[in-house]
Formats: structure tokens, sequence, C-alpha cells
């Protein structure tokens, strides 16, 4: 069960000047209520829009759980099951790419400040 609370999203200049577009969301997912944050930079040879999301292990049920909220809470909003990854440090991922930044842009909340930073990063 996802209920969605709030949600905005805003771009930011990172390390080494790099754009970065942050997707802030709270939301209610299995009962317990979060602030979830999703951050997008481009990387790689192709310049791709790509996302890595560090679950949290101060959340109910410790990382695993969160992961399992979070990735949850992209699917119900992109439509796009988001892979998650579990690192041999003992942390665990969420990654989405452009497909799920497609769906976040169905919102209008989130749809002017993806479409700039979109075109803002591109090649």
């Amino acid at each position: 069960m996802v209920k969605v609370i709030d949600g905005g999203a805003e771009l930011e200049e990172g390390k080494g000047g790099k754009k970065l577009l942050r997707i802030n969301i709270t939301a209610e997912v299995d009962g317990v209520r979060s602030d979830y944050t999703v951050t997008y930079a481009r990387g790689g040879r192709n310049n791709a829009a790509v996302s890595y999301t560090v679950a949290r292990s101060n959340t109910p049920g410790g990382r695993q759980a969160d992961a399992k909220r979070l990735s949850a809470l992209i699917k119900a909003l992109t439509g796009k099951e988001p892979k998650v990854y579990r690192r041999s440090d003992g942390t665990t991922e969420v990654v989405c790419g452009r497909e799920h930044l497609e769906g976040f842009k169905r919102f209008a909340e989130l749809a002017d400040a993806i479409e700039k930073w979109l075109k803002e990063t591109s090649r």
C-alpha cells in the first residue's frame, strides 16, 4: 500500500559542478511514513541519466525493508520496478534509469524540473 503525501523536484549543483536533479517524496508505504530522495545525475560514455539511492538503516525493518518500501514507491509512481543491489559493504542501493525518470514526468509537480534538468544536462 503506497500513499503519496507530498513531492517536488529541484535542480542542484553537486561536487565537481555536476548538475543534479533531486526528487523529494513524502509517502506512507506499508504503514511507514518517510521522506525519500531520489537524486539523478548524468554519467558514463553515453551521458545516461541514473540514480543510485542508498537504503537507510535507521528505518523500521532496516535497510532491506527501506529498499523494499522505496522500490514499491518508485514502481507505484513510474510503473517500472527499479533494480535493487546489495553491495559487499552491506549497503543496499536502489537504481533508477531513464525509464523511471519518464514515469516521474507524468506528475505536474515534477515535470518542469525534470524537463529543465534534461535540457541543461544533454550533450
